[in-house]
């Protein structure tokens, strides 16, 4: 109980501090970088080193360096957002449920970092969000999408969702799978209880879709998916 009350007390509050920074640094980074680099990378880690968790990343030689990616990965765990941004040696931008842009303090430190908000019940508010994500990435921005839309309370990948398959298309960006594996097992959804443990990171070869199209969509999510799948199995 009382190692739960300090690692809670500890992330609020680490939280609290590093948005603030975030903040700050908005003023002489209009792009993000700086707060991506500067502030949530450092963010992500210590929290991973207080609670006691390892990272182990395997796949990073599938990264091309200076080209902009759609990274997908499957969602067990709220520390998946620690996991990834630790862990992926690249500056991305998160695409996010609006929900999260409305904490305060926190939605502002994102909105600083560039990340994007996507509303799901709006599907003209949703083109809007994707179009913007869209000239992030003909700017050079990569951005990280969860395509189950949730976090899955079983850790089975759920059903991929078509919108971040519509921004590939519509940017002819490259889809890299990413796998997220035992982040359930350190805080399973629903849960504020904070695990010791070791989450697998792994990075899959970048899927093109420059020859894609829209009659092309389900295949591409499956193959996407079975790649995501195929990147959990950490025996091999």
């Amino acid at each position: 109980m009382i190692r739960f009350l300090i690692l809670n007390a500890f992330i609020a509050v680490h939280t609290i501090v590093f948005c603030l920074w975030a903040v700050m640094l908005s003023f002489f980074n209009r792009d993000g970088s700086l707060i991506h680099r500067w502030c949530a990378v450092p963010w992500a880690k210590t929290i991973l080193f207080v609670c006691g968790v390892k990272l182990e990343i395997r796949g990073i030689e599938n990264l091309k360096k200076g080209s902009p990616g759609i990274y997908m990965s499957n969602h067990q765990s709220y520390f998946d957002i620690f996991a990834l941004l630790a862990g992926l040696p690249v500056d991305f931008k998160f695409i996010l449920k609006k929900e999260l842009m409305r904490i305060p303090i926190l939605g502002r430190a994102m909105r600083s970092a560039g990340y994007i908000s996507l509303d799901r019940e709006d599907s003209r508010k949703a083109i809007i969000s994707m179009n913007m994500a869209a000239e992030k990435i003909r700017n050079g921005a990569s951005v990280l999408i969860f395509p189950e839309g949730t976090r899955s309370e079983d850790g089975v990948v759920r059903e991929f969702k078509k919108g971040g398959f519509h921004l590939a298309l519509k940017s002819g960006c490259d889809i890299v799978p990413v796998a997220v594996v035992k982040s359930r097992d350190i805080v399973p959804k629903g849960s504020l209880k904070v695990n010791k443990g070791v989450i697998y990171f792994r990075i899959g070869g970048a899927i093109p879709v420059a020859d894609c199209s829209k009659k092309d969509m389900n295949a591409l999510i499956e193959k996407v998916r079975d790649a995501v799948v195929g990147l959990m199995d950490v025996t091999t």
